[in-house]
């Protein structure tokens, strides 16, 4: 199965819980109708990108990157690479690249959300990311490490984000809880 199809088959059978998930899945699978340019960085203007909702076991502790480029907190995550087999395994890259946790202690990985979201002009040539986003948990809090791609990478309480998320994160972290309650 190529980094494509896997997409496909990932935002194809995902159930989406309410008319605006169903429309989201709609654009998501309208993006991929452009085949693989939707998984590049170019020449498209928006493309795929895999993000790693990390939980702690009892759910009550999310782990977040400040990103250098954007300014603010957000779950690790980035662009698809050719390498990758797949929507899982691009998210569990980035999670390890971004925490510097192991891939051994990122387990229960399932796709919990889609969501596209606009850019700053600090991306450059990118305008939007059409997120699909991975839930996975790890046991306890486990000390992450800094990256290249980030300035600071912390554990949150899930109700006490900091004032400085992404535009969107907290309901949108809301909803990923809410999915697995219910998976």
């Amino acid at each position: 199965m190529t980094l494509l199809d896997s997409a496909l088959h990932a935002v194809a059978s995902w159930t989406p819980r309410s008319p605006a998930e169903e429309a989201e899945r709609s654009e998501f699978l309208a993006a991929l109708d452009q085949g693989a340019d939707a998984l590049s960085r170019h020449p498209l203007r928006s493309h795929l990108t895999a993000s790693a909702f990390i939980l702690d076991t009892r759910r009550e502790h999310v782990l977040l990157v400040f990103h250098g480029k954007g300014k603010f907190w957000v779950q690790p995550g980035g662009h698809l690479e050719s390498e990758d087999a797949g929507i899982l395994e691009a998210a569990l890259r980035e999670a390890t690249e971004e925490t510097g946790l192991l891939p051994g202690q990122l387990t229960g990985l399932q796709m919990v959300d889609l969501d596209h979201h606009q850019l700053s002009g600090a991306f450059g040539h990118c305008l939007s990311h059409l997120d699909i986003g991975v839930a996975m948990t790890t046991d306890g809090t486990p000390r992450p490490s800094v990256s290249d791609e980030s300035d600071d990478v912390r554990w949150f309480p899930v109700g006490d984000l900091p004032e400085d998320t992404v535009h969107g994160f907290s309901p949108r972290l809301a909803e990923v809880l809410e999915r697995l309650r219910h998976a």
